[in-house]
């Protein structure tokens, strides 16, 4: 008897402000990815597909990107970094 399956991971990639394209509000938004893998014997073996989407921590509403926006979403975030007494930029989300 073999068994098989698959088994879900999700990974906190940053956390940016960004503008709620669901709310309007302007709050943090997680990037997350979602990563299945095929499981043989409860052993994750090799991944299946892989998710990318942000959610609003004001409204709850989750966006699907792609990984090439996901990519530039964290090096925004990255490369975003506020010093003290500056303010920080607001960048609306568009898909």
């Amino acid at each position: 008897m073999i068994i098989f399956g698959t088994k879900g991971y999700l990974h906190q990639l940053a956390i940016l402000t960004l503008v709620c394209a669901q709310c309007g509000n302007p709050a943090a938004h997680t990037l997350r990815k979602r990563v299945t893998k095929f499981t043989l014997f409860f052993v994750p073996l090799f991944p299946v597909s892989t998710k990318y989407a942000t959610q609003c921590t004001f409204c709850g509403a989750e966006q699907k990107v792609t990984g090439e926006q996901a990519e530039q979403l964290q090096a925004q975030a990255l490369g975003g970094g506020q010093g003290y007494g500056q303010q920080a930029q607001q960048q609306p989300y568009r898909p």
